[in-house]
């Protein structure tokens, strides 16, 4: 199902001397089953523009429409829509409020009206996917390590079994081994459910790895939204705002430079190794 912003602007302290635009004229279309990477410096817009893909806010001009239907329209139900569009905040804390962990993923296809045995099901067939080991089970989800708080708030989403997964950061103070690890499980999810992923994150190298589009905000508007290797080819304007692109692009400049026959839209370790080998004559 496709999500659509169509002229989205949202104000925060509208009204006063405050006032700010959060967000200016967005324009995008989501289609099934893509994997998008969402960036921008820290106040750009991100955390503002996912909370109006679920309706937790919503836009003081302009629509959102998911699956053909205009969600800002009164009595739209945004409970339904949640379930569809869900998505995990930054600070799993957030959405944790269960005695233990197996009962906050229960919490939400419970809400969605599910029986005591089907949301059972579907809270263990989440946490499996997200890698929580059942000896966590009937722990609080507060005792837990930032890693697995991470894992249960995706699996509480996950138990609603959405159409699209908006993950906010999800990787923040992960060790590079577990930010692999998460991400690698993603991947796998989107791969097998052809579940729609959106992907807020700061690591261009994550984002280079594993999407296929990214959408730049800045201050409040949409700057690019395009390819992953076109969105890096622009990386001396998004040193401008603030942004740097993956270490990779700027190693394949520096050969492309020196007089090496590579390829300067490779954005991963693979794609560089791969470009400088073939430069070299030599068979993969």
């Amino acid at each position: 199902m496709k999500l659509i912003a169509d002229h989205v602007t949202y104000q925060y302290n509208k009204g006063t001397e405050q006032e700010i635009y959060a967000l200016k004229d967005v324009n995008f279309v989501i289609r099934p089953g893509e994997f998008i990477g969402l960036i921008g410096h820290t106040g750009s817009g991100k955390s503002t523009l996912v909370q109006h893909l679920n309706g937790l806010l919503m836009p003081d001009a302009g629509t959102i429409y998911f699956d053909g239907e205009d969600i800002t329209e009164k009595g739209y139900d945004k409970k339904k829509l949640r379930s569809k569009v869900g998505l995990v905040f930054q600070y799993p804390e957030h959405q944790l409020f269960e005695e233990t962990v197996f009962a906050d993923v229960c919490f939400g296809p419970k809400n969605m009206g599910l029986s005591r045995k089907e949301a059972e099901l579907k809270a263990y067939e989440a946490l499996k996917k997200v890698g929580v080991e059942e000896i966590y089970f009937d722990q609080s989800p507060f005792d837990l390590s930032g890693g697995q708080k991470r894992r249960v708030a995706i699996a509480g989403v996950l138990a609603m079994q959405p159409e699209i997964l908006v993950l906010d950061e999800p990787t923040a103070g992960l060790d590079p081994k577990g930010r692999k690890e998460l991400l690698e499980r993603i991947r796998k999810l989107r791969e097998k459910d052809g579940i729609t992923v959106i992907l807020v994150s700061h690591s261009m190298e994550d984002v280079a790895e594993y999407v296929d589009r990214i959408m730049v905000m800045n201050e409040g508007r949409l700057l690019y939204d395009a390819p992953t290797k076109e969105v890096f080819s622009h990386y001396k304007e998004l040193e401008e705002i603030g942004l740097m692109a993956p270490q990779v692009t700027y190693v394949m400049r520096d050969l492309e430079e020196a007089g090496l026959p590579v390829s300067t839209e490779a954005t991963t370790l693979t794609q560089a190794r791969d470009e400088i080998l073939k430069a070299f004559g030599r068979k993969m």
